[in-house]
């Protein structure tokens, strides 16, 4: 057998393959891989950890919105609510006011026409005086005035007493 140059790379690599195994290469490669997988895992499961997470949050802040919503909406009714209460409230209060007003006015218009049917008989009364005393004046005497005079001036003391 010729110690070429084969022999020797085949006796260098038992070499080495025995050196690796001395030392214990291959277990720190497993080792290390061992190591890089349970980092990994462990990233992969902090990773989920906070997917999980952060769709717990996602869910709370989409239900807490829904909420809100439902409080708003629930907030813009009982507005509507209390601005059609007012409005009814004010529109009633109008009518009420308008009818006041209205019945006060007829209660004016009405004593108003009291006024002028006592002041157009007041001035009936007058003018009929008057035309008495004229008709009396031009057919009586004094004597005979002065007896109707007194007379009626008795029927007035007896009528306001």
């Amino acid at each position: 057998m010729a110690l070429d140059a084969t022999f020797y790379a085949l006796v260098g690599l038992i070499l080495f393959f025995a050196l690796i195994a001395y030392l214990k290469v291959p277990g720190m490669i497993g080792k290390a891989l061992d190591a890089r997988a349970d980092k990994i895992s462990n990233e992969l499961a902090e990773a989920k950890r906070l997917r999980e997470e952060a769709q717990s949050l996602v869910a709370e802040y989409q239900r807490k919105r829904k909420d809100a919503e439902a409080e708003a909406a629930s907030i813009v009714a009982a507005a509507q609510r209390e601005a059609e209460m007012l409005t009814a409230e004010a529109k009633q209060k109008t009518e009420e006011y308008v009818a006041r007003r209205t019945a006060l006015s007829e209660q004016k218009i009405k004593q108003a026409e009291g006024d002028a049917i006592n002041a157009v008989r007041a001035a009936a009364v007058d003018l009929a005086i008057s035309a008495a005393e004229k008709v009396l004046a031009s057919k009586t005497d004094a004597g005979a005035q002065e007896a109707l005079f007194k007379k009626a001036l008795g029927e007035v003391k007896s009528r306001l007493n």
